[in-house]
C-alpha cells in the first residue's frame, strides 16, 4: 500500500475532461487516493461511463456530467452540479481542452483552432476557477489546479506553437493571479506538462519520437499517470504551503 493512499480520504474532487488521457489518469489517481469524484465530458460518454464504473469499483462515490464548456450557460451548470451534489468541492482540476491535433477540429483554419481553444482551454478555465474559487472561498478551503504547457514559455515553431503558445501561457499568467485573489484559504497552482504520450504522442511520426528522447534528460515520454502524481502533490495537503506556482512535468527539459 502506498503511502498516499486515502490521503484525500473524505474530500470530493471535479476533473474536468475526464474521460481520456490526463484528465482520465488524474481522476482515477485522486479516486485512488481515496477521493470521491465528480467527472466531466463533452462528446465522450461512453469514455467517461468506463472510468465513472472504474472509480466505482475503488468503492469511491462518483458521478459523470455531460456540458460543452464553450457554452456559458453549461459552465454554471456544472459547478452548480457539483455543489448541489457534493456541497463542498475540496479539489477543482480544469483539464479539459479542445483537441485541434487528433479529433475532426484538425482540418480547421488557424482562426478557427484559436477561437476554439480560447473558448474552451482559456475561458472556461477562468470561468470555472472563478465560480468554483468563490464558492471555495466561502468554505475558506480548497484547491484549483490549472493545465498549461511547459513550452509556453519558450515558444515552439508551427501553427500548434503558436496557438498552445498563447493560450496555456495565459492560463499560467491567470493561476498565479487567482492565486493571490483567493489566497489565504484557497491555492491554485498549475500544471505544465512537456511531451506527454497521449493520443497524438501514440501516433507521432518518427521524426517526433526522435525529438522528444532528444529534448528530454529522462529519454522518454511522460505519460498521463505522471502528470496524475503531480496533480495529487498539488491535491494533498503534501503541497499546503505551494500556491500560484507553475509545475514542470517534462522529464527535465530546459524550458
Amino acid at each position: 500500500m502506498s503511502v498516499l493512499d486515502n490521503c484525500l480520504k473524505g474530500q470530493v474532487a471535479v476533473i474536468t475532461g475526464s474521460s481520456t488521457g490526463i484528465g482520465r489518469a488524474i481522476a482515477l489517481r485522486l479516486a485512488q487516493s481515496g477521493a470521491d469524484i465528480l467527472l466531466h465530458c463533452n462528446r465522450s460518454l461512453e469514455q467517461g461511463e468506463a472510468v465513472k464504473e472504474e472509480i466505482e469499483q475503488l468503492g469511491r462515490e462518483t458521478i459523470l456530467v455531460q456540458a460543452d464548456l464553450r457554452d456559458k450557460s453549461q459552465q454554471r451548470s456544472l459547478v452548480l452540479s457539483a455543489f448541489e451534489k457534493f456541497e463542498n468541492i475540496n479539489i477543482w482540476v480544469n483539464n479539459a481542452g479542445a483537441d485541434i491535433l487528433t479529433s475532426d477540429h484538425s482540418i480547421l483554419e488557424f482562426d478557427e483552432k484559436l477561437d476554439l481553444l480560447l473558448k474552451v482551454d482559456l475561458k472556461a478555465t477562468m470561468a470555472l476557477s472563478r465560480d468554483a474559487g468563490s464558492r471555495m472561498l466561502q468554505q475558506e478551503s480548497g484547491t484549483i489546479i490549472n493545465m498549461g504547457w511547459d513550452q509556453a514559455n519558450v515558444g515552439m515553431e508551427g501553427e500548434s506553437g503558436q496557438i498552445f503558445g498563447t493560450v496555456k501561457a495565459a492560463i499560467m499568467a491567470f493561476s498565479k493571479s487567482l492565486a493571490l485573489s483567493l489566497s489565504p484559504h484557497v491555492r491554485v497552482n498549475c500544471l505544465a506538462p512537456g511531451w506527454i504520450r497521449t493520443s497524438w504522442g501514440e501516433n507521432a511520426p518518427l521524426y517526433w519520437q526522435q525529438r522528444v528522447i532528444s529534448e528530454t534528460p529522462l529519454a522518454r515520454w511522460g505519460t498521463p499517470e505522471d502528470v496524475a502524481e503531480a496533480a495529487l502533490y498539488l491535491s494533498s495537503s503534501m503541497s499546503q504551503y505551494v500556491t500560484g506556482q507553475v509545475l514542470f512535468i517534462n522529464g527535465g527539459a530546459v524550458r
